[in-house]
């Protein structure tokens, strides 16, 4: 099961692209960039990867951030990913990006995007793996500074053609962004938004009524209104779930706790990513490892979580069915 975890081929749909700074690279960035850090090693700052909840993994985040400086910081973060993903078998990743994060300390956008757009050009050359680039909003600042980015990346939007809501949930609902979501879909971009992870089922809702979202990241709430999972169902609205995430953050106990198997027994459209893979224990095969072990998943419920992720991606429909090509050739050769 071990090596048919790895080497199916994958897609990946809910990974912040500055939560993949592994504490080798930050500490590299920061002599490069002359950045003075409040750990002393490797070993301290993973030390301090012991979260009590969203906010304190959010404060370790963005002072990790300070660190990405230049267009190539931007772009030597994404192919580390990239390589990693590579590894993992995952041949189309779509990757988020907080451009606010890096604006209110003085970096450009296009540094930010440049920098992440070519590494990603760069992977569908020497990697073979598609991507999509996704512009997150940060929940926590106003919704005038959301407008004011979502205008910044007008100008690149054939290379970012989805837009999506991060950063901490609990108190900050979908609804504060709705007049963002909808100058972004009248300008042709797609919509996501963070909901259900930490924040109530409410949020769903609002993601899903409010920001009228092609998915939902995380939505592990959902399981608190029975018509709403109702709706998922029969509506298909993907989950973009990251197990190894939830539990860090104290979402559940314990993985056996996780309840990623109910929801794809209910016939959900489920997926499995890997969220903030440096601070979170894992890229997408740990968390796929992880839940088969708590879970007792079998190769068909790896193979649907799968297929799922590939019916949710932002593709073409002969891209998609390219990729489900792919996944059922392997099927077949196991």
């Amino acid at each position: 099961m071990d090596q048919f975890i790895r080497d199916i081929p994958k897609a990946e749909l809910h990974i912040h692209i500055e939560g993949s700074l592994e504490p080798e690279l930050m500490f590299a960035l920061a002599e490069r960039n002359g950045v003075q850090l409040s750990y002393q090693s490797v070993q301290e700052i993973r030390k301090a990867y012991q979260f009590e909840n969203l906010q304190s993994f959010l404060d370790l985040y963005y002072a990790g951030a300070n660190v990405l400086q230049t267009e190539q910081d931007f772009y030597d973060l994404t192919w580390a990913y990239l390589q990693r993903a590579a590894q993992d078998n995952v041949r189309h990743t779509e990757i988020f990006f907080d451009p606010q994060s890096h604006t209110d300390r003085g970096i450009a956008f296009e540094t930010v995007y440049h920098g992440i757009y070519h590494a990603l050009q760069d992977a569908k050359t020497r990697l073979g793996i598609s991507s999509q680039l996704i512009l997150c909003f940060l929940r926590h600042l106003s919704a005038e500074s959301a407008m004011h980015t979502l205008e910044q990346a007008l100008p690149y939007q054939d290379s970012i053609p989805a837009v999506g809501l991060d950063s901490s949930e609990l108190g900050y609902p979908p609804s504060k962004f709705k007049a963002v979501f909808d100058r972004a879909r009248a300008e042709g971009f797609r919509t996501v938004a963070h909901a259900g992870e930490e924040g109530p089922a409410e949020y769903i809702w609002e993601a899903i009524e409010l920001l009228q979202v092609s998915r939902i990241d995380h939505g592990v709430r959902c399981t608190d209104d029975s018509s709403l999972v109702e709706y998922l169902i029969e509506h298909q609205i993907p989950l973009t779930v990251c197990p190894l995430s939830n539990i860090k953050l104290c979402v559940f106990d314990t993985m056996e706790q996780h309840n990623i198997k109910q929801l794809l027994d209910r016939g959900l459209c489920v997926t499995v990513n890997s969220d903030d893979p440096s601070y979170f224990g894992g890229y997408i095969t740990d968390n796929f490892r992880a839940i088969q072990a708590a879970l007792h998943l079998n190769e068909q419920d790896i193979y649907q979580l799968v297929k799922n992720s590939l019916q949710a991606a932002f593709l073409t429909e002969t891209e998609k069915q390219n990729l489900m090509n792919e996944l059922d050739r392997f099927m077949k050769k196991g």
